[in-house]
């Protein structure tokens, strides 16, 4: 799998590219600002796109904007974006396309080479990743809300949901709540119904469309009042 790497921090962009290397991965191209993330990204066209969001040459969010904007010119290119924060707007932006091989971990969550790697996988195949982290923080500021359409589910459609934004499958979701698999599907039909979402087989369908229903509040961040 060819892998373009974007880290400012020369240790940690250094200790990404030495790992994924040992782990099979290969390194097109090793970059520190956003300038040079776009041109490696029109240039090699990998298989995968590992970007810190926050790059030179203002540490704002000129990384997302780099892969964004790549995006836009090769549709699907997988993005797997690395945080120290939880930024709503930058989640939604990632996911707007509805395409999939998206994902936003925080760099201080991940925890093992294994997971780390199982989670380039899932990107680069068309899969949708969302730090735990992350999901429950969206799904906070929805809930400090109190949007009619969450405020239908039950405390067990709401970990269900949870779990469906991480991109479990059912069988998954299932082994974590200790519950059937039948009830998991009872339970995500009853969670499409309540948030007039349309069920779909397709689980990285599933995730975007939870998501983006999730992060529907305005880019300002304010949630608009109930009625």
């Amino acid at each position: 799998m060819r892998v373009v790497v974007a880290e400012d921090l020369f240790l940690l962009r250094e200790g990404l590219v030495r790992l994924l290397k040992a782990r099979g991965f290969e390194i097109v191209a090793a970059t520190d600002s956003a300038p040079g993330l776009l041109d490696a990204l029109l240039e090699f066209r990998p298989d995968l796109a590992i970007v810190d969001i926050r790059l030179p040459p203002t540490h704002t969010d000129d990384g997302l904007r780099a892969a964004l904007s790549a995006r836009e010119r090769i549709p699907g290119l997988p993005i797997l974006l690395l945080s120290q924060y939880v930024e709503q707007i930058y989640a939604q932006e990632l996911l707007a396309d509805q395409a999939g091989g998206v994902g936003y971990l925080l760099k201080d969550r991940v925890f093992s080479d294994d997971q780390f790697v199982d989670v380039i996988r899932t990107v680069a195949a068309g899969g949708t990743v969302m730090d735990p982290e992350v999901v429950t923080k969206l799904l906070g500021r929805h809930r400090h809300g109190e949007r009619e359409h969450l405020s239908r589910l039950t405390e067990r459609e709401r970990q269900v949901l949870e779990l469906m934004a991480e991109g479990r499958s059912n069988s998954a979701i299932a082994n974590r709540l200790f519950v059937s698999e039948k009830a998991v599907s009872k339970h995500s039909t009853s969670i499409f119904t309540k948030l007039d979402l349309a069920p779909s087989d397709d689980d990285n369908r599933r995730v975007l469309a939870v998501l983006a229903h999730l992060m529907s509040v305005p880019r300002d961040g304010r949630v608009p009042p109930s009625h």
